[in-house]
C-alpha cells in the first residue's frame, strides 16, 4: 500500500516514495498529514459537480464549493460590449446589400428605400455606441 503526505497549506499530495527527491529539491512541506492511497485517489479524481479540493478544518483534504467568479472588471465589461456591438454590426451587411442593389438598379420600392435608410441609420448608431459606459450601454433599436 502506498502512502502519501498531504500538505494543507499547499493543498497537495506528496508520495513518500519520492520524499528524498522533494527534500533534495527543498520542496518537501514542513507540515502535513499522512494519508492512505484511498484518500489520495478520492481527492485526485474528478471532483463532484461544483466542488473543488480544499484543505478541511481538520487539515485533511475535503470537497469545498467552487467560489463564484468575481464580477467582470470595467475593462472586461467594455470588451464584452465591444463584442456585442460587432456581433450586431456584422449581420447588417446581409440586410443592406440587397436593398442597396435594388436602389442602385433603380428598381427599389418605397418600402425598400425606407428600409435601406433605416438599416444605414441603425448601423451608424451602432458604430457610435460608447462601450466605455458598459454595462450601461445605450443600444439603438433594430429596424423592424
Amino acid at each position: 500500500m502506498n502512502y502519501y503526505y498531504y500538505s494543507p497549506s499547499q493543498n497537495a499530495f506528496y508520495p513518500y516514495a519520492m520524499k528524498r527527491d522533494y527534500v533534495n529539491a527543498g520542496s518537501w512541506p514542513d507540515a502535513g498529514i499522512d494519508v492512505a492511497e484511498a484518500v489520495f485517489e478520492k481527492y485526485t479524481a474528478t471532483p463532484p459537480m461544483g466542488k473543488m479540493r480544499v484543505a478541511g478544518a481538520d487539515g485533511l483534504p475535503a470537497w469545498g464549493d467552487i467560489p463564484p467568479a468575481p464580477p467582470p472588471t470595467p475593462e472586461e465589461r467594455q470588451q464584452q460590449a465591444e463584442s456585442q456591438k460587432w456581433s450586431l454590426i456584422q449581420p447588417i451587411r446581409g440586410k443592406i446589400e440587397p436593398l442597396q442593389d435594388a436602389v442602385y438598379l433603380d428598381i427599389a420600392t418605397e418600402e425598400e428605400k425606407i428600409a435601406l435608410t433605416e438599416w444605414h441609420r441603425y448601423r451608424l448608431a451602432l458604430y457610435r455606441v460608447d462601450c466605455t459606459t458598459a454595462p450601461d450601454v445605450k443600444w439603438p433599436e433594430q429596424p423592424k
